[in-house]
């Protein structure tokens, strides 16, 4: 190759996730979807997998995933931890940490597919976990979720290729390198039945595409898809690491999930007020409100000022509870809802939208900074097996 061809070393940054940095940037894409049956119905992935294969173009190949809820009722109260590995050195020593610190009820590889598209998989593992009763004992003043998130943490940071990607309970995150359809059939999605879905399919603009920085990002059951960018990621990881979150995956994604951690697990927030911290009317909106709501606002944007999420974005962001969309408050990026019965429904496109659900009731395109809000209103239903 001629020299003037290749791209210098010092271009390029390795680190410990095989991850590396450049100095320019590809244009945006990224597809969202989402699904949530409120009466807790329960659906195979096969039908978010079509959806998001409808809005192929918009990712590139270098990542794509999902998350689903309910898809694990026999271990509804443990904690289900997937994780990644780079070699089995990191495997054996991140066991021998969970065994410090955890009861480990059971454990299994993660069952996927051979695909012959899914090149470089890392050793995919699943456990199910409680903290143990002496770590509770030294933790008093914290719950089991801050034991777990500390401890989510610890690995990531810590323990040289390993990574925890998903760690909440009776749900999963499940993502890689690849199209989002092929990362859903690698894992066998359509083979688990769950009451709320999303998707995601990726087009790295700030890193290059690994197994890890791939969407959704999760942290306890909080999983979040994004289109965009979050252009106050360096306030926002700032603000973060007030309260012990460790961002260590070096992409602006992984802020929205631990910020609506922060805001509704752990300052209590209503859903509605927490979407107003991340993304708030323009002041010049704010001064034109009636005086109660006005104040509200104003009260909002001072004391989580660090919250406040900039630059172009749509997400949704799934939870035990249920399923949020929403928009920058300009609304930079694309997302279109829809309500059928029971059945909530968002996504990048409509045309994926109505792959989901043809007949909608209702279809809508949600404005900027006014979030779309599912809750979950039942237990999920057990599925019959005839």
């Amino acid at each position: 190759m001629d020299d003037a061809q290749t791209i210098p070393d010092d271009q390029w940054r390795p680190d410990r996730h095989q991850k590396s940095q450049r100095d320019e940037k590809d244009q945006s894409g990224c597809a969202i979807c989402g699904l949530l049956n409120e009466d807790g119905s329960l659906v195979d992935g096969g039908l978010i997998i079509r959806a998001i294969a409808n809005m192929h173009d918009r990712s590139n190949g270098l990542g794509g995933g999902f998350a689903a809820y309910g898809i694990y009722p026999q271990w509804k109260s443990w904690y289900a931890f997937h994780l990644m590995f780079d070699h089995d050195a990191a495997r054996r020593q991140t066991e021998s940490y969970l065994e410090t610190v955890f009861q480990v009820a059971h454990q299994e590889a993660i069952p996927t597919a051979h695909l012959e598209v899914i090149r470089q998989r890392p050793i995919l593992v699943r456990y199910f976990l409680l903290p143990k009763e002496e770590l509770r004992a030294r933790h008093y003043d914290l719950t089991d979720d801050d034991i777990v998130m500390m401890n989510v943490m610890h690995i990531n940071k810590t323990i040289d290729g390993a990574f925890v990607f998903s760690s909440g309970r009776n749900m999963g995150c499940f993502k890689g390198v690849g199209y989002p359809e092929d990362i859903g059939r690698f894992y066998r999605l359509d083979e688990y039945q769950a009451h709320l879905w999303t998707a995601h399919g990726r087009f790295p603009t700030n890193t290059t595409g690994w197994w890890g920085g791939a969407h959704p990002f999760g942290i306890l059951d909080w999983a979040v898809v994004h289109n965009g960018e979050v252009s106050s990621y360096g306030k926002n990881r700032s603000y973060l690491a007030n309260f012990g979150y460790q961002c260590t995956m070096h992409t602006d994604t992984e802020v929205i999930g631990y910020l609506f951690d922060l805001l509704v697990r752990k300052h209590h927030l209503p859903i509605e007020m927490a979407c107003q911290a991340v993304a708030p009317p323009l002041w010049s909106r704010i001064e034109q409100m009636p005086p109660a709501e006005r104040q509200l606002l104003q009260t909002l944007r001072i004391i989580y000022g660090g919250a406040l999420l900039n630059g172009p974005f749509s997400i949704v962001v799934s939870h035990a509870g249920g399923l949020i969309g929403l928009n920058d408050r300009i609304k930079l990026r694309p997302m279109v809802a829809a309500r059928r019965g029971a059945s909530l429904y968002v996504a990048s496109e409509e045309a994926a939208l109505r792959l989901m659900c043809p007949s909608p009731d209702l279809i809508w395109r949600p404005a900027g900074g006014v979030p779309v809000i599912g809750r979950l209103q039942s237990q999920p239903q057990e599925v019959s097996v005839a």
